[in-house]
């Protein structure tokens, strides 16, 4: 698969030729915009066939929450799990923040909780 700077590469080093040329597409020279640009060019999945992005990771792609097309109909999910941040969120909230019991009600690890709270907790903020 040739990505958009024509070389032929691994996934990962796809998704970093992919993340270049959103930067150079997307700073037009303005090089505040690099840093951030750099940092979601490494964060989204790329399709091998058409090297459309797929699916955002938004804590890396080796972080447990997700924003896929095709699951929860876009909402921010638990990765591999389909459950959405936000249902995680209230349910921690509504429990008095006890992880332990969400994690066994949900059929969920204490670290996708934990990552589901940490998201929804910067939403938030913003």
């Amino acid at each position: 698969m040739k990505c958009p700077t024509g070389s032929s590469t691994s996934s990962h080093s796809r998704a970093v030729n992919y993340g270049e040329s959103v930067l150079h597409l997307l700073t037009g020279g303005q090089t505040a915009f690099e840093e951030i640009i750099s940092q979601i060019g490494t964060q989204i999945e790329f399709d091998d066939a058409t090297g459309f992005a797929i699916r955002w990771f938004p804590f890396g792609r080796d972080g447990l929450i997700v924003v896929d097309p095709e699951v929860a109909f876009g909402a921010p999910s638990v990765h591999a799990r389909g459950i959405t941040t936000a249902n995680v969120f209230d349910m921690f909230q509504g429990e008095r923040e006890r992880k332990s019991t969400v994690a066994v009600w949900l059929g969920l690890d204490e670290p996708e909780v934990d990552a589901a709270v940490k998201f929804e907790r910067q939403l938030e903020a913003a």
